[in-house]
């Protein structure tokens, strides 16, 4: 078989016509729910003007990372069905929709560590108040990201592919070469997990240590309190969401590198578990708009009320103890 060694070249209709709707339909669902619900957000961002704070900024940044993710993913949706086999055995014509979908990830990986990022910056901000995050920040954050994800994902486009190439070749994303995957997963994903993990968690310390403190003072913590469960809750289900939602693709990419086995050896379990890696990160898209949107505004009133209730307070209690 071209470009896998020691393998038939007879790949002619793999898949059963089931099995590809099986996949293909609840993909393609799962997409179209995506781009609406992301497209709901961005409308609604532009309508109420809200793009002069620099979180809202990088809140419809990752609302059109999500829509660019789950149209990319909607377009090899339909190649999928349409002509199952190229996912398997590569095509020039899946080349630039995978490229745009690698584009796309990225650049929501890169949202979600500059939202925990942010958020850290402006729960602390009362204690470091040397440096503010502002507008031109965000907006900065945002064009870095994008540049960047392009950068890496067009990597294919430029050359960086296995279409001519019998050796390294990925079987579960074929075009793509195993080592471009290894350079694209490996240090994202980390930073997915890592960096969100250490922000969300300094924030829960830093709210606990000023409920703290506040107690020292002789003044009510029930508002603390409540806070530090809220953004406890929040942060675990950002966590466990981003966890559950890039975990099997990184899993899938550690098996491509490792493997040695022909496509039709792996068929059909590994390629459904493959599709399957596919609707998991576009229910992280789908899952942003209502975890960051739906519960951001709240929450972040009552982190910006309590920054302001820190910082006078603080300074009574000082001014008592003098």
């Amino acid at each position: 078989m071209t470009g896998y060694s020691n393998c038939s070249a007879n790949h002619t209709k793999i898949w059963s016509h089931y099995l590809v709707l099986a996949l293909g339909i609840p993909q393609l669902t799962i997409n179209i729910a995506s781009v609406i619900f992301n497209c709901i957000v961005i409308i609604t961002r532009m309508a109420t003007k809200d793009l002069h704070k620099p979180i809202s900024i990088l809140f419809c940044n990752l609302a059109f990372s999500d829509l660019f993710t789950s149209f990319s993913g909607f377009w090899i949706s339909v190649l999928f069905i349409t002509n199952p086999d190229i996912t398997i055995f590569g095509s020039k014509g899946i080349l630039a929709p995978y490229s745009l979908y690698t584009t796309s990830i990225l650049s929501t990986i890169y949202n979600l560590v500059s939202i925990g990022i942010e958020r850290y910056l402006a729960v602390s901000e009362s204690i470091r108040t040397r440096f503010r995050v502002t507008r031109k920040h965000s907006i900065a954050v945002v064009l870095i990201s994008w540049i960047l994800a392009f950068s890496l994902g067009c990597l294919p486009l430029m050359g960086w592919n296995c279409l001519h190439m019998g050796r390294n070749l990925s079987v579960l994303y074929s075009p793509f070469c195993v080592d471009y995957l290894i350079f694209i997963t490996i240090p994202n994903v980390v930073a997915a997990f890592i960096v969100p993990l250490f922000t969300y968690l300094r924030i829960i310390i830093i709210l606990r240590k000023r409920k703290l403190r506040m107690k020292a003072c002789g003044q009510a913590t029930g508002t603390y309190k409540s806070a530090e469960i809220q953004v406890a809750r929040t942060s675990i289900f950002i966590w466990v969401l981003a966890l559950v939602s890039y975990a099997p693709f990184f899993a899938g990419v550690i098996f491509d590198a490792t493997n040695h086995q022909c496509p039709l050896d792996l068929y059909p379990s590994v390629y459904i578990f493959r599709n399957c890696t596919a609707m998991m990160i576009t229910m992280n898209c789908l899952g942003n708009p209502l975890i960051y949107t739906l519960k951001a505004k709240e929450l972040g009133a009552k982190l910006k009320s309590l920054r302001c209730l820190s910082a006078n307070r603080v300074q009574a209690c000082a001014v008592a103890n003098i």
